[in-house]
């Protein structure tokens, strides 16, 4: 997991001191976010230590149990500068790349305190499908802007090419994956902020 700065310059926590400091601001124990997550303690003792990197499956859940978006664990939480400043500069986006290596998502809203999500995200064939339905209801605007994308809602199959967009009730989701050879990069904007 790759993470920036803040914008002001002040170096972030590792990923796994990230992990380490919301699970002790909750009270949890290794072994009380083991039970909630269905992963090991001591495969959970080593992503806190940065030894070892979860799935995004794993992430996912790990962001769950902790009360948290992926994105919380990409940032130095509580920066004046990222909270308060409107425009996000190209440089300064906060990113997350999800284990093993081939997600990649960058926010365009400054932090996911505010009723709108919007990220884009370059997702390399292997990484097979990263959809997965939202806690709460939502709506998606999703636009590819390179390669194909596969999006299934429901039972209902889309291929969509760089240009198109498609309307999501989150709900809906069941898949969305690259397709082809290439890397597929997409826009979306979601709310409320689920991811």
């Amino acid at each position: 997991m790759h993470s920036s700065s803040v914008a002001d310059g002040a170096p972030t926590r590792s990923f796994g001191e990230q992990i380490r400091a919301r699970r002790k601001e909750l009270g949890l124990s290794l072994e009380d976010l083991a039970q909630r997550t269905g992963l090991t303690a001591s495969f959970l003792s080593l992503v806190e230590r940065d030894m070892s990197n979860p799935s995004l499956e794993s992430l996912r859940h790990i962001a769950e149990a902790l009360g948290v978006p992926p994105f919380y664990f990409s940032q130095e939480n509580g920066g004046a500068a990222t909270m308060q400043n409107p425009v996000v500069r190209a440089t300064e986006r906060i990113k997350i790349t999800f284990p093993p290596g081939d997600v990649t998502s960058e926010l365009l809203v400054p932090n996911l305190r505010h009723k709108l999500e919007v990220f884009i995200s370059h997702v390399k064939p292997s990484a097979g499908n990263i959809a997965r339905p939202p806690q709460m209801d939502s709506e998606e605007c999703l636009l590819v802007l390179q390669g194909s994308l596969r999006v299934v809602l429901n039972e209902q199959v889309y291929e969509l090419s760089a240009g198109d967009s498609i309307y999501i009730q989150g709900f809906a989701l069941r898949e969305i994956s690259a397709l082809g050879e290439e890397e597929a990069v997409f826009l979306s904007a979601i709310t409320p902020p689920i991811f």
